[in-house]
């Protein structure tokens, strides 16, 4: 039985990334996942490229996203909130669930070090309506 669930783990991740990797202009780079002190949390440090004007496409995180800009310009479109625009040396947090976007707005790639501090075993990222 617990074969069968991790292995419906993984088909659910790798799906919901699939649907955000359709984006040819965007990629998110797995470098460390490792858990944490908190139970049923893991963190995920990730590189994130987009490329220039590219949106990432609505989604949500099960968990916060905490990321730093390395390289470039763009806007982080939190619902409910203005606009938010960032450039290299910036950082931002996104907190769990809710609905954000984000866009290069530059004319060189958008690069940032993300750090996600989600639910263990659920999808980094699903697609939001």
């Amino acid at each position: 039985m617990k074969s069968i669930h991790k292995w419906s783990v993984v088909v659910l991740v790798l799906a919901a990334s699939a649907r955000l990797a359709e984006n040819p202009g965007f990629k998110r780079v797995l470098v460390e996942k490792v858990d944490v002190s908190v139970t049923g949390r893991e963190a995920v440090i990730a590189r994130i490229e987009i490329n220039p004007g590219v949106s990432v496409g609505r989604h949500t995180h099960p968990g916060e996203e905490i990321s730093y800009v390395m390289e470039g310009e763009g806007e982080i479109l939190i619902e409910g909130q203005p606009a938010r625009k960032v450039k290299a040396g910036d950082g931002f947090v996104v907190y769990g669930g809710l609905k954000h976007d984000a866009r290069n707005t530059g004319t060189g790639p958008l690069v940032l070090a993300g750090v996600f501090v989600v639910e263990k075993g659920k999808p980094i990222a699903t697609p939001a309506p």
